[in-house]
Formats: C-alpha cells, structure tokens, sequence
C-alpha cells in the first residue's frame, strides 16, 4: 500500500498517528454496525419467509371463499356490493431507526365493521370473503414492513462493507507504512546528529590536547 507522500516532520508525525487512531475506531464501530445488520437482515429474512408462506394460503383460502360467494351470489351481486363500500383502508407509514438506519413502520387502520349491504339478500359467504381479505390485507402489511426494511438494512450493509473495506485494505494500511516510513526517517535523523555531534566532540577533544 503506497504510503501518504508528506514530509517526515514530528508534526505529521503526531498527526498521522492521530488520523490512525481514529481511522482504527472507526473500523471497529463500522466492523461491529456490520455485525448488528447482518444479524438484523438474517432475523428478518426468516421472518418474512414466514409471512410469505402465510400471505400464500391465506390468499388460497381467500380466493377460494371469493369463488363460494359467487357460486352463490353470482358475479352481478358482488360487483355491486364491491361498488357500494364506503370506506377505504387507510395506510399509515412512519420512520424509526435501526442502527441508525430509517425503516418503515407501516401501520393499516381496517374500515369498520359496518357492511354497505344487507343479510337478507346476500349468503353468508360474502361475508366470510370479505373477513377472509381483511385477514390476507393484514399479511400483505407485515410483509411489506419487513420487506422494506431487509431492503434498506442491506443496502446499509453494502455501504457499511464498503467504507470496511477502505479502511482495512486502504486507509489504515496507508497510515501505518506513512507512520513507519516518518518514525524510520526521524530516527535515522536523529542517529546522523548524533554521530555528527559526537565526530564534532571528539574533534573538540582532539584540538584540546594538541593545544
């Protein structure tokens, strides 16, 4: 790794020490916030499996009972009654942080359990349907929260692995061989003055006793 092109003064010195230090804790935090996401992406991956396998049959058991209701009320009377509801599911979607990550909290307010329709002209199998959907509407808000968030962890997690990698491969090997290059050419420095200073003493020396 090339080293910083600076002078080898004890000012750099100190500085590229404390560049170094700061370079290391920040791998360590980074190294650590790399840990926690991966963990946090491995738990949500299991959980939206999860949630998937139940959104498919809850689906499966919801178009089934839709199938019922039109067997019995045919496709005219569901339409209509599709027509005649009042209110729509409100979706509510707010941040919270995960390692500092923004993530979704999605929260899915149901309309009231008031049916646009009567009992006496429709089976009971429209209202099982719609009970049915409400429950696969449900799975699909879960699935969606969780969905997002591994979205958003692991693109935290590539940012995070990348500025990893710079500074082990890049920026603290760089300030090392710059520490080690200033802290070699410093004390060669200091062993040429001193032998300077020591051919001056003895020259000194010499001149005493000739005199």
């Amino acid at each position: 790794m090339a080293r910083l092109q600076i002078p080898p003064t004890r000012s750099n010195l100190i500085s590229i020490k404390q560049r170094l230090d700061l370079a290391q804790q920040g791998f360590s935090l980074l190294d650590r916030k790399r840990d926690v996401l991966m963990m946090e992406i491995i738990n949500r991956i299991e959980k939206a499996g999860v949630i998937q396998k139940q959104v498919d049959e809850q689906f499966g058991r919801a178009y089934k009972m839709l199938e019922q209701a039109r067997a019995f009320s045919g496709t005219e009377q569901l339409e209509h009654i599709a027509l005649m509801r009042s209110t729509e599911p409100n979706i509510r979607i707010t941040p919270r942080s995960i390692m500092g990550v923004p993530v979704p909290t999605v929260r899915c307010d149901l309309p009231e359990n008031t049916l646009a329709y009567g009992f006496g002209d429709t089976s009971i199998t429209v209202d099982q349907a719609r009970q049915e959907w409400l429950k696969a509407l449900e799975l699909m808000r879960e699935h969606a929260e969780v969905v997002t968030t591994i979205w958003r962890l692991a693109f935290e997690l590539r940012r995070t692995q990348r500025r990893v990698n710079a500074l082990e491969h890049v920026f603290i090997p760089s300030y090392q061989e710059t520490l080690t290059y200033i802290e070699d050419t410093l004390e060669e420095k200091e062993r040429e003055e001193l032998f300077r200073l020591k051919r001056a003493k003895s020259k000194t020396d010499e001149a005493g006793i000739s005199a």
